[in-house]
């Protein structure tokens, strides 16, 4: 089956990214390493290096033990693999506690990588770091909502908007983020109608995970859209690709053919 695939033109710029909303949904993408984020450079919008690496390519429990170093790794091997694709490197845990702090660590991703831009967890509490950030040169995207850097303080990953008090909140931290100067908030875990209102509230585009079909955009990790993560699958991921069997039925098939002599043959074999 021939497989058709969106060409993008150009790589995105911050104006374009704004000049989105209300025109076309953004469409953003995980990735981790060169290999993958070749593959996504033609089609996606945007990368994002998430701190996500640290459950699906790590193993971890959670995101909080993700490392600057790491971030800036993998940032370095997505940027070298699309260098046609806007790429944002999340901020892990721990990392931008004061606006001080965040911006030497946000220094060293943009002098260390090629990343376009750096996103941070937080509404309002983090609207004076942004804007400390966006004033010394450097590009943000917020993230409201679900914060999965407060999992452990918030006892689990707990669905927002559900009450009219956190629906006021979920608007007032868009507004305070887009007020600091983020070109564009990633919004997670929010109730749809409610998310809608968000992303309505604002002119800066929201792009939702688990936050409905009203937004500006979605964005996924790669190894759940693929079907390649494994441990559990979140009620908001759709998966594009049977990833994991496709994987292992590949593994055992060469592994079929090396114990028969199959593999190598003559076609395989200087």
């Amino acid at each position: 089956m021939k497989i058709k695939i969106t060409m993008m033109n150009k790589k995105l710029s911050i104006t374009k990214i704004l000049k989105a909303k209300g025109e076309h949904p953004l469409t953003m993408i995980t990735a981790y390493d060169a290999l993958f984020a070749k593959l996504f450079d033609p089609i996606a919008d945007i990368i994002l290096v998430g701190d996500s690496l640290n459950m699906s390519f790590a193993g971890k429990a959670d995101t909080l033990s993700a490392t600057l170093e790491q971030m800036i790794y993998h940032t370095q091997a997505v940027c070298q693999g699309a260098e046609n694709t806007f790429i944002i490197a999340d901020m892990p845990f721990g990392t931008y506690v004061t606006p001080e702090r965040a911006l030497d660590n946000a220094t060293r991703i943009f002098q260390e990588s090629a990343a376009d831009a750096v996103k941070i967890e937080g509404g309002e509490a983090k609207a004076e770091t942004i804007a400390y950030l966006v004033d010394n040169g450097i590009a943000v995207c917020g993230h409201i909502g679900l914060l999965p850097q407060s999992v452990r303080g918030e006892g689990g990953y707990k669905v927002k908007g559900k009450t009219d008090a956190e629906a006021t909140q979920l608007i007032a931290d868009a507004k305070a983020v887009e007020n600091a100067g983020a070109f564009c908030i990633v919004i997670e875990g929010v109730k749809a109608d409610v998310a809608t209102l968000v992303a309505k509230s604002v002119s800066v585009p929201v792009i939702g995970i688990g936050a409905g079909n009203g937004v500006d955009g979605q964005v996924l990790v790669f190894s759940d859209m693929l079907g390649l993560f494994e441990a559990f699958t979140p009620k908001f991921v759709k998966k594009y690709l049977n990833g994991a069997d496709m994987v292992k039925e590949a593994v055992q098939n060469y592994k079929d053919e090396v114990e028969s002599r199959r593999f190598p043959d003559e076609i395989h074999t200087y």
